[in-house]
């Protein structure tokens, strides 16, 4: 199934994708998607699409999981994009926590904070958790996912790398956590190790990658990630970017406003947002 969550921000109804690509709307079926509602999504899954009511006309698409407690990234978890970061391959993932008040649908504008100059973009996989995990196994832990999506994982570089502290301020401004369009499930989305990623800067390619190049694969993240706390329903990972963020060109290149981000991952939809100052 492909899970959609649309309507005004805040707000937002909970849908699935029909066969012809269309809305249908879930709210007389569930509340949200979100919650202990992930738990059980097998549970929708004799549901004829076709037969729920059509949602019309082209509404907001919003993040395609709501109530999401952790935001969690790994850092670095590409080996090509290590070294055009100039870092080395960690030895074991490195975890940073991203606000989820950055948290906003996949077509809502990339917001550049006031006095930033090295605004980036970055392509990454998101796995949403659909039942707590606490000291998984590796062998058991994709029985804890409840869908796959796409994730820009927005960053500010000078905020991120030059001033004090930790990577999160860099990356949890505002409208930096870009989230769906759907939420796809397993039986759906296949072998997350093997899904094609790109994303574009005004329409020009500049990342082109694959989940097969992952240092630290979603079975171990996930595993890696439940041995410090519990992962909870609607929890989010997003797990890592490929070469071609604008820090890694020569001279580095960054956004501004008016740049149009595409990006998107084979079978889980994609993304188009405009970047706007902030006011």
């Amino acid at each position: 199934m492909k899970l959609v969550r649309y309507g005004v921000r805040g707000a937002e109804k909970p849908g699935v994708v029909d066969a012809d690509g269309q809305i249908r709307d879930l709210s007389g079926i569930i509340s949200d998607i979100a919650g202990d509602v992930l738990c059980h999504l097998d549970r929708l899954k004799g549901l004829d699409p076709s037969q729920l009511p059509l949602v019309e006309g082209n509404p907001r698409i919003g993040a395609c999981v709501g109530g999401t407690g952790k935001f969690m990234c790994i850092g670095l978890n590409y080996a090509d994009h290590a070294a055009e970061s100039g870092m080395e391959v960690p030895s074991e993932p490195v975890l940073f926590m991203k606000a989820t008040s950055a948290i906003c649908g996949p077509d809502d504008p990339i917001i550049i904070p006031r006095g930033s100059e090295k605004t980036d973009w970055e392509v990454e996989l998101g796995v949403v958790i659909g039942k707590p995990a606490k000291y998984v196994s590796e062998a058991e832990a994709l029985d804890h996912v409840a869908g796959y999506c796409v994730i820009n994982d927005v960053s500010e570089r000078a905020y991120q790398i030059e001033r004090q502290g930790q990577w999160s301020k860099g990356k949890s401004c505002d409208n930096f956590g870009q989230i769906g369009p759907w939420l796809v499930t397993p039986d759906e989305a296949g072998d997350p190790q093997d899904l094609a990623m790109w994303l574009s800067v005004n329409g020009e390619r500049v990342q082109d990658g694959s989940t097969r190049t992952m240092v630290y694969g979603v079975a171990h993240l996930i595993s890696y990630l439940s041995q410090f706390f519990t992962l909870h329903p609607g929890d989010v990972i997003s797990t890592g970017t490929p070469p071609g963020v604008g820090l890694g060109f020569t001279p580095p290149r960054f956004l501004k406003a008016g740049d149009v981000v595409e990006l998107g991952i084979q079978g889980l939809g994609q993304q188009r947002q405009v970047c706007v100052d902030d006011a």
